[in-house]
């Protein structure tokens, strides 16, 4: 039996049902009331989890890229100052846990560097993510590790052998693999989704998809492919200011994204060739020879 991964009250893995997460990320630019207004809509789409980003500013934001003027809703600032208006506080994420223990909803973060994950056990998290850009960052993998939560990690722009040594670093327990590319938006022809096959086949543990293409079609594939997790950007609204709201879902394509990974579960059957008893009627009228 493949290992199987226990994100709170969820069992993760074949022949259980696939984990849907609605990656807020940056998404609410910093504000509260936003973030809070897109935790309840995921709830509300049937999303399993919701996911923030939590990144310490001064440890991830390249010096060369600190004094860098961008437009932003806070006017004409700095990089590093976008960066940190971005981030929530304490407070905040206290605020977050108390909400989504309220209305019923996981929540976990991708940590980005080992400042943020001493941060984040304070909450106790339920698992850990680690984003496609950590993925070769051995130091980080095994700090989490450390924590003995269980941990996701996506395989955006790294090579077969990376995402290999990754693996090695932490192990298979407690362990989930996403397939990604690291696009936003993702062209189609980039997706290359048969690796959900491939990595299902190298690594015994939970294998997922974290999409960035526009559209649904792609990510109920992935199910069909024998995904286990499937995560999707989320926003209230992809006009809204910010580099992935292009890629992210609106709560209607969101609840229909649901849906449709919901009826691919029960199309899926299991490989056995049956005849059903709602087919005895057609049998008995139709087939000439029984």
């Amino acid at each position: 039996m493949p290992k199987q991964l226990q994100v709170g009250d969820h069992a993760i893995g074949n022949g259980h049902p696939v984990y849907i997460i609605a990656e807020i990320g940056i998404n609410h630019n910093g504000d509260m009331d936003t973030a809070k207004q897109m935790i309840l809509s995921a709830k509300e789409t049937g999303a399993n989890a919701v996911k923030f980003q939590k990144r310490t500013p001064e440890l991830c934001v390249p010096k060369e890229q600190r004094d860098i003027m961008r437009e932003t809703p806070w006017g004409y600032i700095t990089y590093m100052a976008y960066r940190e208006k971005v981030e929530f506080d304490h407070s905040e994420y206290q605020e977050i846990d108390r909400y989504c223990h309220e209305i019923g909803i996981d929540w976990f973060v991708s940590v980005w560097d080992e400042t943020s994950v001493d941060f984040i056990e304070e909450f106790n998290p339920i698992c850990y993510k680690l984003p496609s850009a950590s993925l070769t960052d051995h130091t980080l993998l095994r700090k989490v590790r450390e924590t003995g939560k269980p941990m996701i990690i996506s395989t955006g722009m790294s090579t077969a052998e990376q995402i290999t040594d990754a693996v090695e670093a932490v192990g298979l327990d407690d362990l989930a693999v996403l397939h990604s590319t690291s696009s936003y938006p993702c062209d189609p022809t980039e997706l290359n989704l048969r690796m959900i096959t491939t990595l299902k086949e190298k690594y015994d543990c939970p294998i997922g998809y974290s999409g960035h293409e526009v559209g649904l079609i792609p990510s109920v594939v992935a199910v069909g492919l024998g995904a286990n997790i499937v995560e999707r950007h989320f926003t209230l609204d992809r006009a809204m200011w910010g580099s992935d709201q292009a890629a992210s879902v609106e709560p209607g394509g969101f609840r229909r994204l649901v849906k449709y990974v919901r009826v691919t579960e029960m199309s899926l059957g299991d490989g056995v060739k049956h005849v059903y008893d709602s087919e005895q009627s057609s049998l008995k009228k139709l087939r000439k020879y029984l």
